[in-house]
């Protein structure tokens, strides 16, 4: 009797541990805990920067009144394994200039998500801010998980260029997969597997590396160029 196919076996397969809530320190940003106390004004201020409110769109939760407003939302998650929150923090001055966020944790799978992105003008298209998305990717596939995932509003598209510029690879879209805001959303799902990191490891290091930029912080060669290069090297 012909047995049905399956899988690939995993006899090594062992679940990584989730990731711990402490500092990531890299050589533009650091990646700390999100705090109330430490960070939610400075937050706060940064986002202001943002007059049209653009950033809170596509998030679940915002915009928020005044600064007291913010911190008591920080207060109300910062707290939390899943979602775990980390503020951007500059090296050079100190200020948190944005959030990032690990997700949908689930070790038993070796699946993570990286989301709750929320960048200030200061942070954005900047490589402080791949740095620290760079920080977290690394982070996740060092820890053993197989499946890095990244998903967006399907009308988010700087959300989804950001993805594709950092590597993911698209999936196709959930239709109707929840409400937010009292809208509906249908979801555009990314993600890189462990097999397909090492090139991309290589390629956002080499983007990231100051010789990567001439003396006006011009980049000689972009990101997309060299992860698209290091997909095709993975396989498609």
């Amino acid at each position: 009797m012909q047995s049905k196919p399956l899988g690939t076996p995993l006899p090594n397969w062992r679940p990584p541990s989730a990731p711990e809530r402490e500092v990531r320190q890299g050589r533009l940003c650091r990646l700390e805990p999100l705090d109330p106390v430490r960070h939610a004004r400075d937050l706060f201020e940064a986002y202001s920067c943002d007059v049209e409110g653009a950033g809170w769109t596509y998030l679940p939760y915002g915009p928020f009144a005044d600064p007291g407003a913010y911190e008591v939302w920080v207060q109300s998650v910062h707290l939390a394994a899943d979602p775990l929150l980390f503020a951007i923090v500059e090296n050079a001055g100190g200020r948190a200039l944005g959030v990032a966020g690990y997700l949908r944790i689930t070790p038993d799978a070796g699946t993570i998500e990286i989301g709750h992105l929320h960048f200030s003008p200061s942070l954005q298209h900047t490589p402080m801010a791949t740095e620290a998305l760079f920080l977290m990717m690394r982070e996740a596939f060092a820890l053993g998980y197989r499946r890095l995932e990244w998903k967006c509003n399907s009308l988010n598209q700087a959300s989804r260029r950001a993805a594709q510029r950092l590597g993911f690879r698209f999936e196709g879209i959930f239709r109707q997969a929840t409400v937010v805001k009292g809208r509906n959303r249908d979801t555009a799902w990314f993600s890189i597997i462990d097999g397909e990191w090492p090139p991309l490891h290589a390629a956002i290091e080499r983007w990231l590396a100051p010789e990567n930029f001439d003396p006006e912080s011009r980049q000689r060669v972009s990101l997309t160029t060299l992860t698209e290069a290091a997909n095709a090297t993975a396989g498609t």
